[in-house]
């Protein structure tokens, strides 16, 4: 497969920094960002099952691209939309959060509890919050990065867990054997661990991959050779900028765009996660 030519459907911020959805209208003059092409919009069809606009620079010459994300709209990044939509994009269902739960109407979020789910960063949190942020403020669970789990055994003795002040932990990679099978071993034989700590976690080498290849337009995950910086890997097998923490900061939330509701995760993440908020919530 073609990965430099790769964009996966719906890119896009998270939720707290969502780009405006435009509409194009002919004449409207717009830049792609990634070939810095210039021109005015002068139609908008359908190609092999995608949106594409046509751009006109001002020596007539024109280009097509993907609708969606990549444009600039007077200076202003922009997700560039079909003129007419023949429906919505994708979402969680009427009276639903997008983790599949039952949307309470008029619910104020909770004062935080004592509880909590750690997870192992940034990445893993925004993507926790976005799926079941919902459903975890009516709980009043607070989701917090730890940045690793080396030194995991201290940091749960540092938060004292017991009844009504329990932990769940989320972690990556945890399979047989590994170093993070260890870890979680030597934690839950910490005093206090037994009862009031849960620990879970995904097979996948980053929670990039928890989201279903489908979901962006591909059929699988590229494999990256053994000693390379796994991220950095994926973000240069689709050709994107990939040289900087910022450009992995960039490429991460193109990818949580993508995520719209539980259905586009993978089943083996989506049943830890359940499986914490169950061992916070219910007595």
């Amino acid at each position: 497969m073609d990965y430099q030519n790769w964009g996966p459907r719906g890119i896009s911020a998270p939720a707290r920094t969502e780009l405006p959805e435009v509409p194009a209208e002919r004449g409207m003059v717009l830049e792609e960002v990634q070939s810095g092409w210039v021109g005015a919009v002068t139609r908008v069809e359908k190609s092999g099952g995608m949106h594409v606009v046509a751009l006109e620079d001002r020596r007539g010459k024109s280009r097509s691209f993907r609708l969606g994300f990549g444009f600039l709209l007077e200076g202003q990044p922009i997700r560039l939309m079909p003129p007419a939509p023949a429906r919505a994009p994708a979402g969680p269902a009427a009276g639903r959060t997008a983790s599949g739960s039952v949307r309470v109407a008029g619910q104020r979020a909770q004062v935080a509890k004592a509880s909590r789910i750690w997870v192992e960063g940034k990445h893993d949190a925004e993507l926790v919050e976005k799926v079941w942020g919902d459903d975890l403020r009516v709980e009043g669970i607070v989701v917090e990065p730890l940045h690793g789990i080396d030194d995991l055994t201290a940091a749960v003795a540092d938060f004292r867990p017991g009844p009504g002040r329990r932990l769940g932990v989320l972690v990556d990679h945890l399979v047989p054997d590994s170093k993070e099978s260890r870890i979680a071993d030597a934690v839950m034989a910490s005093p206090g661990a037994a009862g009031n700590v849960l620990i879970v976690g995904h097979p996948y080498v980053d929670v990039w991959q928890a989201i279903r290849p489908a979901v962006l337009g591909i059929q699988q995950w590229p494999a990256i050779p053994r000693g390379q910086d796994w991220k950095t890997g994926i973000l240069k097998a689709f050709g994107w900028p990939h040289a900087t923490k910022e450009d992995i900061g960039l490429g991460w939330q193109k990818l949580l765009g993508a995520v719209r509701t539980y259905a586009d995760l993978e089943p083996s993440l989506l049943g830890r996660v359940e499986e914490v908020i169950d061992f916070l919530t219910v007595p």
